[in-house]
């Protein structure tokens, strides 16, 4: 499911789970494995997460959305994983190292919420990125209407949340998605490099900056509780069953 490789002050972490490096609750114990490994380990200063698929990861698991609209007590799994995801996100964010997403593939809903809870984004040019949640009644629920806000201003999140915009890389770091788009041939060496210039500066200093950037975004807690509270609502209503539905089918 994951592959971990360390070079240096570096940790890559690269998904493995294919086809589409879905998240379902497995994946969330295995990261969250990873992050047990590294947070305290003084002698790295960052985390490269990267793909060995096509896709950087295509969100939640068909089979476990499948689980969670079959059964009665289903809804309340579904946010019970919400909540999971938010907290393995928090806790990448939270990170002592800088944490870097290599997106090489199209990364929605549940993947591109991972890569928005990194310190820096490098994608591929025709990388598809987007948070398409509401064409299926449902919401991004695991960061993706906060940290998208907080990240590219109120206005692009609205733009691209409301209207199931999904971007490629290139139109992501003119909206300030991403930091960085570069051709796909040239992505992992350039997140790479990026990932080497970073491990070379102080840990502390950069741990020090990063509890700094922390207290920005102090008031994120409450709107990650809204972002469940309506993820559940939504679950027991006709409309988002049934686009749910014919999604799964297809």
């Amino acid at each position: 499911m994951f592959k971990i490789e360390r070079s240096g002050a570096v940790v890559a972490l690269t998904m493995a789970r294919g086809p589409v490096n879905a998240i379902n609750r497995e994946w969330i114990d295995g990261f969250g494995g990873v992050l047990d490994d590294i947070a305290d380990d003084t002698g790295v200063s960052v985390l490269l997460i990267r793909s060995s698929e096509r896709t950087f990861s295509a969100g939640a698991d068909l089979k476990l959305m499948r689980e969670c609209f079959s059964t009665d007590d289903g809804p309340d799994a579904m946010v019970e994983t919400v909540r999971r995801m938010q907290s393995l996100y928090d806790r990448i964010e939270a990170l002592p190292q800088v944490s870097i997403a290599e997106i090489g593939g199209a990364a929605h809903g549940g993947g591109f919420e991972l890569a928005l809870a990194c310190d820096l984004r490098i994608a591929a040019e025709t990388a598809p990125l987007g948070l398409p949640e509401t064409r299926l009644g449902l919401l991004p629920g695991a960061g993706g209407t906060q940290r998208l806000s907080r990240l590219a201003g109120p206005g692009i999140a609205r733009r691209m949340i409301l209207s199931a915009e999904v971007v490629t890389g290139a139109e992501a770091r003119t909206l300030g998605l991403v930091q960085w788009a570069v051709p796909a041939t040239e992505l992992a060496a350039f997140a790479q490099a990026t990932a080497q210039r970073v491990a070379a500066l102080s840990p502390a200093a950069l741990a020090a900056c990063k509890r700094c950037f922390s207290v920005i975004d102090a008031s994120l807690d409450p709107g990650l509780l809204v972002e469940r509270l309506e993820t559940r609502r939504l679950l027991d209503t006709p409309d988002t069953r049934s686009r749910v539905a014919a999604f799964l089918d297809r």
